[in-house]
């Protein structure tokens, strides 16, 4: 799927006087920042970036033109398993595009296509940024090879932030200790976990935390309940298999993403176990598998959308500042998550 956004839409979010009042500066400094004025001084020019950066301002685009600044080109590279979470990642994507006057290519990751010879192709192609998301946001090779062509990255949803690149991100293992913990509060001791694919740094933080909240809670860690995944609806379905066979039954399964706690709820209607009555199940990200689920699904909310369209204002601002030789510092932005509660958990009576 590829495709490109052209917009000159109103704009509606921060203005120029926003982050002047944010920098302590006025209006007219934050003008010669963004156009590259060499007069600024270097401690203003970075209060200025900074009140840019954490406000998500993006300067006009008729502004723009008159200075003779152009359009920047990104691409968004996707490789992610998860259509819902693909999904939910786009809207964001294209959101932000348009409100920072980029063109948007979307390109699905060909891998028989070599780290080296894609990120060339890439910079052929006058691309000036790539943002990406899991699982690509961890591909060292394919991160070296983008820095090497000089191209702006923006890694979104890793647990492990390059050098060279902004990351924008949530506290994975934080969100994984509060769903377990809020598991063990409801009284279950037994809890199973399914793991997302190890080559994503997210998913070893997601499995520590889970693990660190048993332990924090007194729990002995039973690796029989621990499960691999690999984000995808079968390998939930193959988890469940593992599971629920009553030899080990947990009675709560806490799930990486939401498209394998959806398939342990299908595969737990099968075997005619109610959820959440006998057997309580809980995801992680909060896409729409996770309303469309019966019962909907208690999840962590992570904001897939708000994250990409962090991750694109950053690289469109960041590619106009360089244009105006300006230094530019790797951003690092941590958004909130939030426990989302639905119907698929309960509390476990005593007993059961």
């Amino acid at each position: 799927m590829s495709g490109r956004i052209y917009s000159r839409k109103r704009r509606d979010g921060p203005t120029m006087a926003d982050v002047a009042t944010a920098a302590g500066v006025s209006p007219m400094t934050v003008s010669r920042v963004i156009n590259g004025d060499a007069r600024v001084l270097p401690a203003t020019r970075d209060k200025v970036q900074e009140a840019i950066g954490r406000l998500g301002y993006v300067p006009n685009p008729a502004a723009r033109n008159l200075a003779g600044a152009r359009q920047c080109r990104l691409v968004l590279l996707h490789t992610n398993p998860s259509a819902a979470y693909l999904s939910e990642f786009l809207l964001g994507s294209l959101a932000s595009a348009r409100k920072s006057d980029a063109e948007l290519i979307v390109e699905q990751h060909d891998s028989g296509e070599s780290p080296a010879a894609l990120a060339a192709r890439l910079a052929a192609h006058r691309v000036d940024g790539v943002l990406l998301p899991p699982p690509l946001c961890d591909d060292e090779a394919l991160l070296a090879s983008l820095a090497s062509q000089r191209l702006e990255v923006a890694q979104v949803a890793t647990g492990a932030p390059a050098s060279t690149a902004h990351a924008v991100f949530i506290d994975d293992e934080a969100a994984a200790f509060a769903m377990t913990m809020h598991l063990l509060e409801q009284g279950h001791r037994r809890i199973g976990y399914v793991s997302g694919s190890p080559d994503q740094s997210a998913s070893h933080l997601r499995r520590r935390g889970y693990k660190r909240a048993l332990k924090d809670f007194g729990i002995d860690i039973e690796e029989v309940l621990i499960v691999p995944g690999d984000y995808t609806y079968r390998s939930g379905l193959e988890a469940a298999e593992r599971l629920l066979n009553p030899s080990i039954r947990p009675t709560a399964i806490f799930a990486a993403n939401d498209d394998m706690a959806a398939a342990i709820v299908g595969a737990a209607h099968r075997m005619a176990l109610d959820v959440p009555g006998t057997l309580s199940v809980c995801g992680f990200d909060d896409t729409a598998i996770a309303t469309a689920t019966w019962p909907e699904l208690t999840t962590i909310r992570q904001p897939v959308s708000a994250m990409a369209h962090r991750a694109i204002t950053i690289l469109a601002n960041s590619i106009r500042r360089k244009d105006g030789s300006q230094s530019i510092a790797m951003q690092r932005v941590l958004l909130p998550f939030e426990l989302v509660r639905r119907g698929s958990d309960a509390r476990l009576e005593a007993g059961t």
